[in-house]
């Protein structure tokens, strides 16, 4: 086994602390990454919350969108080599032969895909630990190379947040000629607007409140939808040909749904729990719903490329690893703009901490 360390926790009270992991040792075709940055989503926050009151068996380590070097390659990899830079999003692995794998939707697998963290080894069945931490093994299959171009800190966001909002984008065909609505402006939302406007759209970005407008046009929209003046709202309406909805919390989709255009598609991606909608605000316009969740392979690598050619980043704010508890409490506020990062270089000097 390779030792490392990195910030876990076994109880939803508990505060990340250092320790001991342990990753597996190099199978033929895996390589060693070292993490450099590692992005914190809200997600994290969520499966933190989740661990049981009295204490999980093993530590929860988050992270799952990061980005580092490769440190030590498996004896059949052949896509890197020892120094490459790369990045690693939050599947790490799927069954390879279902449809929706097959299709390079591996976000999608029948079986389930394996999460960075949270998941279990599909060869020896082992928790899966995540990029909070100083090294992390990967199969080369589902690594990627990333730009070196770009910050690497503000890449990380892109392997969670960015494909995220990448696929719909190109599943919907965004681009020249076609209206791209962005509902929601944070680590999700700002990144749709530079992707939509990097793709030739025209954006238009909706907000409740009009302090958010000067932000939403610095990052590229052409036009801005007070969603609580009825005035702004009215001159939007059945304008829209995809609509990302990107607001995490419970809202009213047929508001939204009234805003899409003739045979357009809302597609929401923020809030995952149940919805209540009329089927008129879907029949008047021949409009549709639909949704997305993370992104496959393919996918993945073309956003990066994607970026890379056209400079495009999350903004992030970059925080020392030992600061993550910091971090936490601030997401949990919602004080963030747009993406807290975590530089994992102070745990290079650290060792012999508690074990996991």
């Amino acid at each position: 086994m390779r030792g490392t360390i990195g910030y876990g926790a076994v109880r939803p009270d508990e505060e990340l602390s250092l320790r001991t992991i342990e990753r597996r040792d190099l199978r033929p075709d895996d390589i060693a990454v070292r993490v450099t940055y590692c992005g914190v989503c809200f997600s994290d926050l969520v499966a933190l919350r989740g661990l049981p009151a009295h204490g999980a068996d093993q530590p929860l380590v988050p992270g799952h969108e990061f980005v580092g070097e490769v440190l030590a390659t498996g004896a059949e990899v052949t896509r890197f080599q020892v120094g490459d830079q790369v990045a690693v999003g939050n599947i790490v692995d799927s069954c390879g032969v279902c449809a929706m794998c097959r299709a390079g939707q591996e976000n999608f697998c029948a079986e389930f895909p394996t999460l960075t963290y949270g998941g279990r080894d599909r060869r020896d069945g082992t928790p899966t630990l995540g990029g909070y931490s100083g090294e992390y093994v990967v199969r080369e299959s589902f690594a990627y190379h990333r730009p070196d171009n770009l910050d690497a800190a503000a890449v990380a966001p892109l392997l969670c947040a960015g494909v995220t909002v990448w696929e719909p984008l190109r599943r919907w065909g965004a681009g020249p000629g076609m209206t791209v609505g962005v509902a929601g402006l944070g680590g999700l939302g700002h990144l749709a607007v530079r992707l939509a406007k990097a793709l030739g759209a025209r954006v238009v970005v909706l907000t409740r409140t009009t302090e958010k407008a000067a932000d939403a046009r610095a990052l590229g929209a052409d036009d801005v939808v007070v969603t609580t003046d009825e005035q702004s709202l009215a001159r939007a309406v059945n304008s829209i040909d995809l609509l990302i909805d990107t607001i995490s919390a419970p809202h009213d989709l047929g508001r939204l749904l009234r805003l899409v255009a003739l045979d357009g598609t809302l597609c929401s991606l923020g809030y995952l729990g149940p919805v209540s909608l009329e089927t008129m605000d879907l029949l008047i316009g021949r409009k549709s719903l639909a949704s997305a969740g993370s992104g496959g392979r393919p996918r993945t690598q073309e956003l990066l490329d994607f970026c890379g050619e056209h400079g495009i980043t999350a903004d992030v704010e970059v925080l020392p690893a030992a600061q993550v508890a910091t971090a936490m409490r601030r997401l949990d506020a919602n004080d963030v703009r747009y993406r807290f990062v975590l530089d994992l270089s102070d745990l290079s000097h650290l060792s012999d901490l508690p074990t996991a």
